[in-house]
């Protein structure tokens, strides 16, 4: 298969940014879905040493890729200690 994919490469040389962007785009989306994974608070590995992962957040932390309006830094515990 990849041989055929190189010899078309060869022959048609304008296909080259576009096997380059749609392997880019889709190595973006694994890797982004892998930080969702390993990342998110939501996600629990271990259930037997760390059940509710959830809890045991700090409320400075950013878990989110992006925000738009709010600085994590600056905000204090609002919730109860379980």
């Amino acid at each position: 298969m990849l041989l055929t994919i190189r010899k078309q490469l060869r022959s048609h040389p304008a296909l080259i940014p576009l096997f380059f962007f749609i392997g880019g785009g889709a190595t973006m989306s694994l890797l982004y879905l892998a930080r969702l994974g390993l990342r998110n608070p939501d996600v629990s590995w271990d259930r037997k040493n760390n059940p509710e992962p959830w809890n045991k957040l700090s409320p400075n932390y950013q878990y989110k890729f992006f925000a738009v309006n709010t600085d994590y830094s600056k905000l204090k515990k609002d919730r109860p200690d379980f």
